[in-house]
């Protein structure tokens, strides 16, 4: 028993050396606007790759190197694109983002806090027991911006399209986002769901595929080639888009375009990313997928992010 009392006592002292000096007053509020700047999105960029490595060493696990090839596709989306009510997020009126790729949400946790939708101090939490914050988006935490639980890779289109359909029934100019991983492209589901957004002709929903050709195993090109990515949505009658996926003047000029509305087709951007996108040793490195940066990592990294540019 005394042995189960010191060891609980040095896991104690371990965790505050570990997580001392990660989270600062200051980061307890941070305020945006309406019509940003360049440079204020840029700010954003550094931000939320600081949040997303210290929650993730906090927390001993998760999804960095996804994680941070998503984040200016989803500063975009919630800084300038989505439209909700912070007060009251889950009104009709609001437009849907589904995080098909379940596992890279601490970049949407991220901008979650960083938007005012849930408190900073929240994501120190991340995938503890009773958080809301889990490893994957729970619909069952009641999370504002959360639509519905994903994870199981390759049915977040699927749903998208329903919910799409569903609006267009009802006569509704909301619209869908659904964001897709590159290696979530081989499931078949995915190819059904594109089938069926074209023949009923959504163009209220649009994908962003993060294609950053890697996968947990390696190259997405070695273990099963989606190419030609392009080729094959516009063979099945969407209207594609391809961008740098780091480049907010490319972000912004395709989410233009679909929100014009000037066809009857869905949109599909595909977005060529990097992995890791911002930390040397982490960018193009598939061992990053699924793994926590240690104390001396996180500092290397965020040290790294000082001069973070895009």
């Amino acid at each position: 028993m005394n042995n189960l009392k010191n060891f609980n006592i040095f896991i104690f002292i371990y965790n505050i050396y570990n997580t001392k000096n990660i989270y600062y007053k200051e980061d307890l509020f941070y305020f945006w606007e309406k019509n940003m700047n360049l440079d204020k999105y840029l700010s954003l960029s550094k931000k939320v790759r600081e949040e997303i490595l210290k929650m993730i060493f906090l927390a001993k696990s998760g999804h960095p190197g996804g994680s941070l090839s998503t984040v200016e596709i989803m500063i975009a989306l919630y800084f300038k694109y989505l439209r909700f009510n912070a007060v009251d997020f889950f009104e009709n009126d609001r437009d849907r983002f589904i995080l098909s790729k379940g596992h890279v949400c601490p970049s949407q946790y991220a901008c979650l806090a960083l938007s005012g939708l849930i408190p900073m101090d929240e994501l120190k939490t991340l995938r503890k027991i009773g958080s809301k914050l889990q490893g994957h988006p729970s619909y069952k935490a009641k999370l504002k911006g959360i639509e519905v639980s994903t994870g199981s890779l390759g049915q977040g289109l699927s749903i998208g399209s329903g919910m799409a359909l569903g609006l267009k029934l009802d006569k509704k100019d909301n619209n869908i986002y659904v964001l897709l991983g590159d290696g979530e492209l081989q499931s078949g589901q995915i190819w059904e769901a594109i089938m069926t957004s074209s023949h009923y002709k959504l163009n209220n929903l649009c994908a962003i595929i993060d294609y950053n050709n890697l996968q947990i195993d390696g190259k997405v090109s070695d273990i099963k080639s989606i190419m030609p990515i392009k080729n094959k949505f516009d063979s099945f009658n969407w209207n594609t888009i391809e961008i740098d996926g780091h480049n907010y003047a490319e972000i912004f000029s395709a989410f233009d375009r679909f929100n014009l509305k000037d066809t009857d087709r869905p949109t599909a951007i595909i977005a060529k990313t990097v992995k890791g996108k911002g930390v040397s040793f982490m960018e193009n490195n598939p061992s990053w997928h699924g793994k926590a940066p240690n104390r001396e990592e996180l500092d290397l990294a965020l040290k790294e992010l000082e001069n973070f540019k895009l």
